[in-house]
């Protein structure tokens, strides 16, 4: 990824790990007037260079009750001054537009080191940003579980690598999600690095998912999908009993929410194509053959909602939070704010956010929009909050922050003296998330997270009975077996 330019250009925030820095020679500085600040101008890096051993080497994984979980860990999120902060200070900008925290927060990571301006600490947050600054904030991270369920190689040559994808795992870093993805597993795991994503799967979808090992073969498979040669063929289980006849659901596809993961019918939405035939039905549920012919984010789950037969165990689309038809018909009766509001707080009674793939700190600053894009399911990436490392105040099924839900505050005494343990947790002089052994123990004094109990989520919670069975192109074609719960005589 390549870090973003200075202010008045695309505003893109670094959320993963930049490029490699090419060495340049020395700027020439000019003569500074009286009390003026010095900017270094933007840094060169190369463009297109992946995750590395440093960035697989942050943290590590353990297993606990069936799922896949990752040891906490120090993270540098970095961002270039954007346009709009240019002659504000640093405490005006965490106070409007990083609301995730207190600005007593702030404060004390500055005073721990934590913030970090051109490579020099902040001391003073009053500081006016100009631009080309180079902001770095280091955070404790905690990453969502995902299930236990290993990635399965289902083939593998000098062009390709195909897995079979277990739900609840994203594809690549984004949001909460860093190495609970696809892309860290198999380059921790299976040595298997320098991949290009070819297709994504949302979250919470299993089955057939294909990477080329280089640039020419990504770029040779690219070239079908913009000539639609590429066919991809999904089976799932819904509610009740499915048409036996062929069904063609053509609705367009609005996203509602990309921090929450939501989308629904409407008239000013993306066309849709899907295609549905039944396999089976148990006397209670159906299993689904699904053929979508275009490749909107939720496709499949929004038109069998749409439908009347949303996926059975759903976690946005089968919710009561859409009413007493579930959407059957585009019939919710909410406004898009009341429903996002509604599903979050079914979640929360149920205590089960974490299967979204958020947490509270996610809901709690900035603003609900739909011009920014990072699906909470990874279809797109989106701009990283460079403060708070969550998704920035703009989303959709990976999206922005709310301002109607009540932030999960710090305590507004933090006991700065603790922050004296910085050293020993590799605060000081460490970059790029590196830590060593005894900063995975401690809890960090800064951080929220490490003050929460949460409930984890069961595996069970963690499967979605939709599932890509199939994918081909012109000259390929990668299977995977049926998922147990598509068997004909299953039973929940």
């Amino acid at each position: 990824q390549e870090e973003p330019g200075p202010a008045g250009k695309e505003e893109v925030a670094e959320s993963g790990p930049p490029g490699k820095e090419e060495a340049a020679p020395p700027p020439k500085k000019r003569r500074l007037a009286a009390g003026e600040r010095y900017v270094p101008p933007p840094r060169k890096l190369n463009a297109g260079v992946s995750f590395g051993a440093e960035h697989f080497a942050e943290t590590s994984y353990y297993f606990e009750g069936g799922l896949r979980k990752v040891r906490p860990y120090y993270f540098d999120f970095r961002t270039y001054c954007k346009g709009r902060w240019v002659g504000r200070s640093l405490l005006h900008v965490f106070g409007t537009e990083f609301r995730a925290q207190p600005l007593s927060y702030y404060r004390a990571a500055a005073r721990a080191g934590r913030l970090r301006l051109n490579e020099e600490p902040v001391r003073d947050l009053d500081i006016v940003l100009k631009n080309n600054d180079f902001l770095r904030n280091t955070v404790h991270r905690h990453e969502p579980p995902v299930t236990a369920q290993p990635i399965r190689i289902l083939a593998e040559d000098e062009e390709v690598v195909v897995v079979d994808k277990p739900s609840s795992l994203p594809v690549h870093p984004c949001g909460r999600f860093r190495h609970n993805t696809v892309i860290f597993i198999l380059g921790k795991e299976h040595g298997l690095r320098e991949l290009h994503t070819l297709h994504r799967l949302d979250r919470m979808t299993s089955g057939v998912l294909m990477f080329a090992k280089t640039a020419a073969v990504s770029k040779r498979i690219d070239e079908q999908v913009r000539q639609r040669q590429l066919e991809k063929e999904y089976v799932c289980r819904v509610v009740g009993e499915f048409p036996e006849h062929e069904v063609v659901c053509e609705e367009p596809i609005l996203v509602v929410s990309y921090k929450v993961g939501v989308c629904r019918v409407d008239p000013k939405g993306k066309p849709c194509h899907t295609l549905f035939q039944r396999l089976s039905y148990n006397g209670s549920s159906s299993v689904v053959r699904c053929l979508p012919r275009t490749g909107r984010t939720h496709q499949i789950r929004v038109h069998l909602q749409f439908l009347g037969h949303p996926i059975l165990n759903d976690p946005i689309y089968n919710m009561e939070a859409w009413g007493p038809h579930r959407g059957k018909g585009g019939n919710i009766g909410k406004t898009d704010e009341e429903l996002l509001r509604a599903l979050v707080e079914e979640h929360r009674s149920k205590q089960s956010l974490e299967v979204l793939g958020i947490g509270e700190e996610d809901l709690s600053s900035g603003c609900e929009s739909k011009d920014c894009g990072n699906s909470g399911d990874c279809t797109k990436s989106a701009e990283a909050d460079p403060i708070n490392g969550s998704s920035c105040p703009a989303e959709d099924v990976k999206d922005p922050e709310r301002s109607d839900v009540a932030a999960c505050p710090l305590n507004s005494d933090i006991n700065l003296e603790m922050l004296d343990k910085d050293k020993e947790l590799g605060l000081c002089g460490g970059q790029d998330g590196e830590t060593g052994e005894k900063g995975l123990e401690e809890k960090d004094p800064l951080c929220v997270e490490c003050r929460t109990s949460r409930r984890d989520p069961s595996p069970k919670e963690l499967v979605m009975f939709l599932h890509a069975l199939r994918y081909k192109g012109a000259d390929f074609e990668y299977c995977s077996s049926m998922p147990e719960w598509a068997m004909e005589d299953w039973k929940e």
